[in-house]
């Protein structure tokens, strides 16, 4: 499967990335000079390169085109029309000028998967609104509910709603193309960061909706489970996740709580919800009194879901993700460059696609070629700075 994406920052490159892992011929196209926005996302930087870049684009080529020009945009088209999926985050009153809105793009292409990515969606009053995480986390009602108990909201500390905006664009390609395979017809995919944090909220606002008064930030707590959050041990933080009266008893039996577990106000968890309050203080206090590595090796052996609070360089020498390989390092950067493998395991795929990032234009020349653009042509595209590519010895241009 061949992908054009001519998506910058993050959500669109990571749904192109994860095509690209599962097979797909991604075909990245970038702006003159500059490049995806990404690129230039730091510090930290390696070599000129963005580490956050890094992460969202392997397993890719780059082609530069000057979309203001008739040659650039003269090869976008034809890109456009040998591809299956043509991935976007422009403004669709940018799509028009360039005469590559999905209506138009379609019409041309009836086979063409087309994946619309934006802040908040191709219809409704504020659709021509910009969109980043920060705001797609405020308005989803996401930040509402996350921070410290009694404190003022807080945006989740990752770029949550790109990635998620990301697999569900995957996602939803995948299943196009399964379409696509059958009938001859491709799709319109309307993706938004909006929509990926509603769906990420689906259940505190179905909670909502059914009667559960107005949620605020709760900390480590969950507004459902009782008990389902963190506590500090005598050394360090740790959680446990309570998800079924089974557990309960087994959490009860592992820190010595006969009394707990006899209480029959605690027996379910609309009990252990009504008491949280005693039922944390007398569980902290309980926690207090012993080493993090002590309670986790009792909860472990009792069954109960446990888990320190890791720090990042914890995170990274973790057994268990150094055993599913989830850090791939970037070739050829000894290290100093990694991204993070894709969060689903194929079994026709044991080693994963792991290749470099491109330079900004690293492929101009090839593609052109491989679409049909003779020597000529290329060169004149080149010299009418319709196309860039890299000067051969000038090495890599990414910034």
């Amino acid at each position: 499967m061949r992908v054009v994406d001519l998506s910058t920052s993050y959500a669109g490159p990571t749904a192109s990335m994860y095509l690209a892992d599962l097979g797909a011929d991604v075909i990245k196209v970038e702006r003159p000079g500059s490049g995806d926005d990404a690129r230039h996302w730091g510090p930290p930087f390696v070599d000129g390169v963005s580490a956050w870049f890094a992460s969202a684009n392997r397993n890719k080529r780059s082609i530069v085109l000057d979309l203001r020009s008739d040659g650039g945009l003269r090869v976008l088209r034809r890109l456009i029309g040998d591809a299956d999926v043509f991935i976007e985050n422009l403004n669709p009153a940018k799509l028009e000028k360039l005469g590559i809105s999905p209506a138009e793009a379609m019409a041309r292409h009836p086979r063409l998967v087309f994946c619309a990515m934006s802040g908040l969606g191709l219809t409704g009053p504020d659709s021509h609104l910009p969109g980043y995480d920060l705001v797609a986390q405020a308005r989803s009602g996401l930040m509402s509910v996350t921070g410290a108990a009694g404190g003022s909201p807080q945006r989740v500390s990752t770029a949550l709603s790109d990635i998620v905006t990301g697999m569900s664009a995957a996602l939803a390609v995948c299943a196009a193309l399964v379409r696509q395979q059958a009938t001859g017809f491709g799709d319109l995919i309307d993706v938004s960061l909006l929509d990926s944090d509603l769906a990420l909220m689906a259940p505190r606002l179905a909670s909502f909706l059914a009667g559960e008064p107005e949620p605020a930030p709760s900390g480590g707590t969950d507004s459902v489970l009782a008990v389902y959050q963190a506590f500090s041990t005598a050394d360090r933080d740790i959680v446990i996740a309570v998800g079924n009266d089974v557990i309960w008893q087994r959490l009860c039996a592992a820190l010595d709580l006969p009394a707990l577990a006899a209480d029959d106000r605690l027996r379910d968890n609309s009990g252990r919800r009504a008491h949280r309050r005693e039922l944390v203080a007398t569980l902290s206090a309980v926690l207090a009194r012993g080493t993090a590595a002590h309670w986790l090796g009792l909860l472990e052996r009792a069954g109960v879901p446990a888990s320190l609070v890791q720090s990042l360089s914890e995170v990274s020498a973790d057994p268990q993700v150094l055993a599913r390989g989830a850090v791939l390092p970037v070739p050829g950067q000894g290290g100093a460059l990694n991204s993070i493998r894709s969060p689903f395991r194929l079994g026709s795929l044991p080693e994963p696609r792991n290749g470099r990032f491109p330079d900004l234009g690293e492929h101009t020349a090839e593609i052109l070629t491989e679409h049909g653009f003779g020597a000529a042509d290329v060169e004149q595209l080149l010299e009418s700075g319709a196309v860039e590519a890299p000067r051969v010895g000038a090495g890599p241009v990414s910034r």
